[in-house]
This record gives structure tokens, C-alpha cells and sequence, in this order.
């Protein structure tokens, strides 16, 4: 079927379906409109009827004698006269002013089992049907109750309706329907006789359009197969200025960008094929293990180097959740994977691995989120590099660092220990001459033991340290305990400790022994810097990400030229210190990833600030 007649069908088809809907539409509304008026009228009539009865009754009972009234029965002749489908009026009169049960009154039957009342106006029978008890009854309730039913070929709708303040008075209205619905049928057949002639008109009128149309159609049909074949040299000739000359000058400005873009496309594909031959290659050949997981853990890709370090081939590993990640690593991975679908960037972290084979190595990870372009995280991508021979190599590296610093203090503990040993040497010569005991003289060589102890003892702390065990502390109580241990020794030198803590924890995770000695160390200098007594202020404040601990002393203060030396061993400004103190507590502090700052100016103090990573 050509174009020309399928176009022809679908116009004569919409205007079949305009018709018809139309002849419909206008159908319902008529019998709609039709039942709105004839419900209205009947409402209007009962209510007429009802005012001029009640009356009646009044004028009878002698309450009303006054009102002039149109006698009921009359005004329903001229009802009837005046609409000739006006079928019955009926006025009862309910002895009861209660609304009687609608369905007692359906069980009751028959229209002669009306509720407890008698037809005072009109007449009752012709029409009557076994739902009138009821409705009499429901519309002493509600107020009006239509009901529409076929009798003898006819359609006739009653209409009910109860007023109950006009001395309980209840109104049936039955109207013919049928002539008027013939009347609307009448109406619709000749709607659709003259929408017949005008679909005929249409259908050729159609087919002429549609024959206007197609044929400038073609031309344009064969340049679109032209450009489907990818030959986009040819353009359309375009003589005409109305919607068909436009169609074609967009078609032959498609054409144009449709040539343009498949030559970038082509370049791009070019491009594309030889970076994804670039990255294959690099993931092929890289010494790093690199997967590819989905975000239930499973295995999607792995690269050769992954194949090699942890003993799965690709086959083994795809479409499988591998044991790479020991138990006790287990949490660490999930906190992970939760950072990453949360939108965190992680950097290299290094952890802990397992092969095939169940053993364990030292690993550096770098895991990304792959997305999709809804920015859903679709997948994992993990670089793992052996992290074991570079852990080896920077153990050597620390080993040797510590050699060396050793190296270094060598020298300076030898000249240390050497003076008192000279004193310790001269006193057991002038002893051995003498062949006697002196007291001031064995006083003098334990003090001198006692300093060669001091000095080997911070010499062994800085080349063998003690293995740590860090564990979450509250600063404040770390402090509390240095001032109770270092409180008396204060009260001897006339010194006052001043103590600002903050109210919320200051948690940190340490080595409670290692800084206890820190703060012990820089309690004593100060102690130390103040000979004539004075105030020193401890502070522990509870900032973002960090515990920051502060000591103040006013005391002799460090000249600006020592202070980028202190640390280095034997470094000091005090007659009897080794400088041993200060270099061991910034490497604790160090050791807990904080940092030690120290500024002084000489004749006002000195103060020290150490920074502690937070407990998050």
C-alpha cells in the first residue's frame, strides 16, 4: 500500500472518529440535558403540589382558613393539560411524621403496602411499581428519589419526593420519556446521514492532498537513502518556500554536518582504538596487580601482574569473590568500600594481602570508584603493588639511619662519660695512696656513677626504644599524673603549677609511658629555667582534629640562636644537661604522628606546644 492511500486512510479514519465521537458526544449530552430538566420540572411540580395540599389540609383543620389556596386536585389537571408526558401525580399524606425503614418498605412488597399513609390528590395506580413503598419511605428521608423503568415499549421515570414540614405530605410525579428520546434519535440519524456525505467529500478530498504531498516527497525520500547509504556529496534542489522547501534545505544541512561528523567520528574511533590498545597495554604490562570488582566484591577483570602476585589465573578469578583479604583486614576493607560509596577520594593505603597458597605480604592499595554516566558507582578498580622489598629495604635504611645517629653520639657520650670517670679514677688513686676512706670523697664518686647511669640510660633510650603499645588515653589525666609526681619537687623550688583543661575529653592514641616522659622532660626544664621560683601554665585545649597540650614558664628563656639547635644531642643551655632529653621526646612525638614547636625569648620563658592527632 503506497504512502499516497495509507495518508488518504489515516485522515479519513480521524475524521470518521470526529464524526462519530461528535454524533456520541452530542447524544449523551442531549438525554443528559434532557433528564436534568425533566428532573427539575418534576421537582418544581411536586413542590406546587405539596404547598397547595398543605394548605388545603390547613384550611380544613380550621389553622389556616385565610390562605387562599388552588384546589390541589384542579392544579394537577392543569399540570397534566399543560405537559402532555406528564403521566400521574400522586399526593399521600403519611399519618406518621417519622420517615419510615426503606427496607421494611421493599419486604413490604407491593405498591398497596404503601407506609402508613393514603393518597389525598391525583391519581395512583396506572404506573405503580413494587419500589414505591420504599421510595415514598427514602424520600421522606432524603428529600426526592428518581427511578427510571421500561413499560410497555416506554421509557418512564418517576420522580419521588418527601416534605416532611408540609404536615408529612409525599409527591409521585410519573413522566413519559419516550417521545422526546425519539426526538433525540430522530436528531442523531440525521447527524449521521450528513456526516456520510461529508466523509465521501473528505475521502476525495484527502486523496488529493495526499497525492500534493508525496510527490515532492520522493525527491526528498531518495536524498534521505542517499545519506542512509553514507553519500552526502549530492544535495536537494530546492524550489519551493513553503514547510516541504524547508524539510529539504534541513535535510541537505543534515546531510552537510552528517558528513562532518562521521569524519570526526572516524578520527575518534581511530583515536579511541589506539588508546585503548595504549591502556591495554600498560595494564598488561605493568609490575602492578590491577582488578576489577563489582560492588558485591565479585571479580569482573584481572590483569597478568595480578595473576602472578596473588597465584589465580583469569579464568580461576573472574565471577568469584577471592580470599585475597585476611580476616583480620576485614574491617579495615569495609571502611574502605564505605568511604568510597559515600564519594571520598582514599589515597594509597598500605595493608595486608593473602596469595592463593594462604600466605600474607605487605601491600601498597589504591582503590577508585568506576561510574556510570548517572554517576552511579557501578564498580571497584584496585592497584596493588609488593610492598615487601621496599619494606625491607627502608627497614635497612632506618637501621642504618640509627647506626648513624649512634655514630654520631658516640663521640659526645664518650666526652661525657669520660670526666667522671677521670674523677672517679683520681679519687680511688688517692685513696689507694692513702689507704684510707673518705666520705665526702665516696658521696662525690656516686654522684659521678650516678651521672654516667643518667647519661647511659637516655643514650639506650634513643638507640634501643622500648616497643609500643598505643592505646586511647585522655591527655588530662596523663598531665594530672606528671604534676601529682613532679608537684613536690615544684614546692622545694618555690614553683606554682597552673592548670587550664578543657571540660570535653582530650583523647589521644599513645604510648602512656613514652608521654608521660615527654611532658616529664619538658616539666623539668621549666622547673629548671625558673631558680628563683614563679608560675608554670599547663594548658590541654580539645581543637578540630587535634589535641594541642601547651607549657609556659617565665623563666631564663633560650636565646634565638639555640632554638633551630635544640634536639640535636648534647645540644643544651643547662651546666649539667646532655641534651638528650629534648631529641628522645620530639622523637616520641614524632612516633605518634604530632609535632613539638618551641619558642622562647631569653628574660621571658619559654613555651612549648605539642600537637596530637585527635581520637575521631
Amino acid at each position: 500500500m503506497s504512502f499516497k492511500i495509507r495518508l488518504t486512510l489515516i485522515l479519513s479514519t480521524v475524521v470518521i472518529l470526529f464524526q462519530t465521537l461528535t454524533v456520541i458526544v452530542n447524544d449523551i449530552a442531549m438525554r443528559v440535558n434532557l433528564k436534568c430538566e425533566v428532573k427539575e420540572l418534576l421537582h418544581s411540580i411536586a413542590a406546587s403540589a405539596s404547598e397547595h395540599a398543605a394548605r388545603q389540609l390547613q384550611s380544613q383543620g380550621g389553622a389556616g382558613a385565610n390562605l387562599a389556596a388552588l384546589d390541589p386536585a384542579e392544579l394537577i389537571q392543569n399540570y397534566m393539560a399543560l405537559h402532555k408526558y406528564i403521566m400521574e401525580i400522586a399526593v399521600f399524606h403519611l399519618t406518621e411524621a417519622g420517615d419510615p425503614d426503606p427496607a421494611a418498605a421493599r419486604e413490604a412488597g407491593s405498591a398497596a403496602a404503601l407506609p402508613a399513609g393514603r393518597l389525598l390528590y391525583g391519581g395512583y395506580g396506572q404506573h405503580a411499581a413494587e419500589t414505591d413503598a420504599a421510595d415514598l419511605a427514602e424520600a421522606m428521608q432524603r428529600g426526592q428519589v428518581y427511578r427510571s423503568l421500561r413499560s410497555g415499549g416506554r421509557t418512564i421515570m418517576i420522580g419521588t419526593f418527601g416534605f416532611p414540614d408540609s404536615d408529612s405530605l409525599a409527591v409521585r410525579v410519573a413522566a413519559d420519556l419516550s417521545p422526546m428520546y425519539q426526538m433525540i434519535t430522530d436528531t442523531r440519524n440525521q447527524q449521521i446521514a450528513l456526516y456520510a456525505i461529508l466523509l465521501l467529500v473528505a475521502v476525495f478530498v484527502n486523496y488529493g492532498l495526499a497525492y500534493m504531498l508525496v510527490r515532492p516527497l520522493r525527491h526528498i525520500l531518495g536524498k534521505v537513502d542517499e545519506v542512509a547509504s553514507g553519500r552526502f556529496d549530492t544535495p536537494l534542489v530546492v524550489s519551493r518556500r513553503d514547510e516541504i522547501g524547508q524539510l529539504a534545505e534541513r535535510i541537505n544541512a543534515m546531510a552537510k554536518n552528517l558528513d562532518v561528523y562521521t569524519a570526526k567520528l572516524k578520527k575518534a574511533f581511530e583515536e579511541n582504538r589506539s588508546m585503548k590498545e595504549y591502556l591495554e597495554s600498560i595494564i598488561n604490562h605493568t609490575t602492578d596487580a590491577i582488578h576489577i570488582e563489582d560492588v558485591n566484591g565479585v571479580l569482573i577483570r584481572v590483569n597478568p601482574a595480578f595473576e602472578k602476585m596473588f597465584g589465580w589465573s583469569e579464568e580461576e578469578a573472574a565471577g568469584r569473590r577471592l580470599p585475597i583479604v585476611p580476616e583480620v583486614r576485614m574491617k579495615e576493607e569495609r571502611e574502605a568500600r564505605e568511604a568510597l560509596l559515600a564519594g571520598h577520594m582514599l589515597p594509597a593505603r598500605e595493608t595486608v594481602r593473602r596469595r592463593k597458597d594462604g600466605s600474607c605480604f605487605e601491600v601498597s592499595v589504591t582503590t577508585s570508584a568506576i561510574r556510570d554516566r548517572n554517576g552511579v558507582i557501578q564498580a571497584f578498580a584496585s592497584i596493588t603493588r609488593d610492598m615487601t622489598n621496599r619494606n625491607k629495604m627502608d627497614e635497612l635504611l632506618r637501621r642504618s639511619e640509627k647506626l648513624n645517629t649512634v655514630g654520631q653520639l658516640a663521640a659526645g657520650v664518650a666526652h661525657e662519660i669520660r670526666n667522671p670517670l677521670t674523677t672517679l679514677r683520681g679519687f680511688l688513686q688517692l685513696q689507694q695512696q692513702t689507704n684510707k676512706l673518705n666520705q665526702r670523697h665516696i658521696d662525690i664518686m656516686l654522684s659521678e656513677l650516678d651521672r654516667i647511669n643518667l647519661i647511659v640510660s637516655e643514650f639506650l633510650i634513643l638507640a634501643k626504644p622500648q616497643a609500643t603499645k598505643f592505646r586511647i588515653q585522655d591527655v588530662r589525666f596523663i598531665l594530672g599524673d606528671v604534676i601529682s609526681l613532679l608537684d613536690s619537687q615544684a614546692h622545694l623550688c618555690n614553683i606554682v603549677f597552673t592548670t587550664s583543661f578543657d571540660n570535653e575529653p582530650c583523647e589521644v592514641a599513645c604510648e602512656e609511658n613514652h608521654l608521660k616522659q615527654v611532658f616529664i622532660n619538658v616539666l623539668k626544664n621549666a622547673i629548671e629555667a625558673m631558680p628563683k621560683g614563679g608560675e608554670i601554665e599547663i594548658e590541654a585545649r580539645n581543637q578540630p582534629d587535634w589535641i594541642v597540650i601547651t607549657i609556659r614558664d617565665h623563666g631564663v628563656g633560650i636565646s634565638e640562636d639555640m632554638i633551630p639547635k635544640l634536639g640535636d644531642p648534647f645540644v643544651t643551655s643547662k651546666e649539667s644537661g646532655t641534651g638528650l632529653g629534648i631529641m628522645i621526646s620530639q622523637r616520641i612525638i614524632q612516633s605518634h604522628q604530632g609535632t613539638m614547636e618551641i619558642r622562647s625569648a631569653v628574660g621571658k620563658g619559654t613555651t612549648v606546644t605539642i600537637n596530637l592527632p585527635a581520637v575521631q
